[in-house]
Order: C-alpha cells, then structure tokens, then sequence
C-alpha cells in the first residue's frame, strides 16, 4: 500500500506559532527520506491549534527542502479566492517543483464563517459557485488558454499533462464524490473529520457515477485518516492525550492550542467527557506501531484503496517524526537517500 502525508501545522502549547512552520517543513524532509509518496498541507484560519494559513506559501519552502516527493495542498479552501490566481501560485509552484505539484480543492470555509467573510465577502455566493471555480481553475493550471487568459508561467513546449499541477477535489460528504466524479478528478475523503462517517456512501457514489478524463482515465481515491503510532500502545496512548483534550474543549467551543500530554495526564477527564472519548478511542488508530498498520491495511482492504493518507499530532515534534518512521518500517516503504 502507499503512503502520504497530510501536515496541518498544529500549533503545540507552550511554543510559538512560527515553529508549527518551521516543524512542518522538517517533517516534509524527514517523510521524503522515509519514501512516502507525497506530504499534503492544510489551509485553516482563525484556528490557535493550526498555524498552517497558507499552503501556497509553506509548499514553496517545502519545495526547496525536497527533491522527489509529490507536494501539494490538502487543500485551498477555493470559495476564498479568484482560480486565475490560485492557477498563477500552483504554476509557479509547479516550476519550483517540475512534475511534483498537487492541487487539492475544497469549498469549506476552513474556519468560521466570519472569517471567511473576511478573506471573501462573498464567500457563500462563492461556495455556490464551487464547480465552476474548479473548471475555471483546472482549465489554467493546466495552461490553457481560458476567457482569453493564459496563467503563467506555462511548462515547457510539448511537456505534457504531466507537468501541470494534478487538480484533486476534497471533501468529508457526498457532494465532493459527486463533483469529482463529474470533472474525472481524482478524489480524497476527510475519513478523520467524523470517523469515517459517511466514507462508503461517498467512494461508492464517486466509483460509481465516474467520469473518465484523458489524464485520469480510472477514478482514483484516497482516505485521510488521523493515526499516532508508537513504539508501544501505552506511550501511543500518552501522547494522544494532547489531541483528546483538544477535541473535547472544542466541543464546547474553547479553541486553543495542542496541550501538553503530561498536563492532560495530570488534570485527566471528567465521567462525561470520559464517556464521549470512549466511541472516539473505539475508532481511532491509536497504539503500538504493528497494531495500527495492521488497523490501517484492514481500513484500506474494507475500503478497496491503495493508497492513504497519514494525518499527525503529537505535542513533541519528535513523537510526531518517529509515529511516520514506525509506519514507514511496517509498510516497507523504500528509504530514500540524498544523491
């Protein structure tokens, strides 16, 4: 099976936002030496447990850092903004990085709603118009000449499909199945935003309704599940801790960033909020590093896919780093080295 990243800059307590950046484009080198096949990264806002606001900017850093692995964003949140220009950051890109670059779509707001107001006054009005952005967008960065407009800089002369940015659409819904389908786009579900709910429904409508395209010929899906993996169950379990107080204080709307897991340990939970984590913890790929690859395999097989993608928190960058490296071992992935 293949794996990929998805790197959504968490914010650890105690540090400063600017090292979730920094953290995020260590991490993109260290998956690259692993042999993961591409390390995707998030565009959230107005969120204090997600630093990363600007996946365009923290792909281009990434670039330079990386020589084989795909690198793309997971996604731009399109309904904030103009595709010509969103077509013009992923062709630049796409020169920074020949034949490397993935643009993954989505319509969510990736925060509240007043936020994205802020970016975009006419964010619900852009939301509504989401499929025609995405034509719009796939028709430019693929080098097309679209309303008379050409986004630069173009490949190279006869380069190829190949060499333009490969559009992905994103989503946690139906919706999202459906519209990639439709434009024969490949296709990624939000599998860690509700514990897969909905995940079947979505891949069979996608699989089913598919449209082929001339580059993408068969659908192609993917899964972004969140996993921690450690070298025994009760460390893995320590550590995510930080993620389970976060999501229990975001349930009642207090948005902060990822505590320490000591701190969690300390203070611990409440019967009520024991019992909320109790459905979570039964779902969530948690533990000792042979048990969770094996929990993944098993997801992937239900699910029919090849290829997923490994979503990860931990408070210390380091438990991060070694949860891809334990995985990366059990999935014999291929270990790259700098030439």
């Amino acid at each position: 099976m293949r794996l990929s990243v998805l790197d959504q800059s968490p914010a650890a307590a105690g540090r400063g936002e600017d090292e979730a950046i920094r953290a995020s484009v260590a991490l993109a080198e260290h998956c690259e030496a692993l042999g993961y096949e591409r390390f995707w990264v998030s565009e959230h806002h107005n969120l204090a447990a997600l630093a990363g606001t600007a996946p365009e900017v923290l792909l281009a850093a990434i670039a330079a850092r990386t020589r084989r692995m795909r690198l793309g964003s997971a996604g731009v949140m399109l309904p904030h903004y103009a595709p010509l220009k969103v077509a013009e950051q992923f062709r630049v890109l796409d020169a920074l990085a020949p034949g490397r670059i993935d643009l993954g779509v989505g319509r969510a707001p990736g925060g509240d709603m007043r936020t994205a107001a802020a970016l975009n006054p006419n964010a619900l009005q852009a939301a509504e118009d989401f499929p025609q952005a995405v034509a719009d967008l796939q028709a430019w960065v693929g080098g097309t000449r679209h309303g008379g407009i050409v986004a630069h800089p173009r490949a190279p002369e006869g380069a190829g499909p190949a060499r333009t940015p490969e559009v992905w659409i994103l989503g946690s819904s139906t919706y999202g199945a459906q519209l990639a389908a439709h434009m024969g786009l490949p296709y990624a579900f939000a599998y860690f935003f509700a514990d897969g709910q909905g995940v079947e429904a979505a891949l069979d409508l996608y699989r089913g309704l598919y449209r082929p395209s001339a580059r993408h010929p068969r659908p192609e899906a993917t899964i972004c599940v969140w996993a921690l993996a450690a070298d025994d169950d009760a460390s893995a379990r320590f550590h995510a801790l930080s993620r389970e107080r976060w999501w229990l204080d975001r349930q009642r709307g207090r948005l902060g960033a990822l505590p320490r897991p000591e701190d969690v340990a300390l203070t611990g939970f409440e019967a009520d909020e024991e019992a909320l984590l109790a459905g979570s913890r039964a779902k969530t790929l948690v533990g000792a590093a042979a048990d969770v690859a094996a929990r993944l395999q098993a997801l992937a097989g239900r699910l029919a896919l090849e290829h997923v993608v490994v979503n990860t928190w931990a408070h210390d960058e380091a438990v991060r780093q070694r949860s891809y490296t334990l995985l990366a071992r059990e999935f014999g992935l291929a270990p790259q080295t700098s030439s």
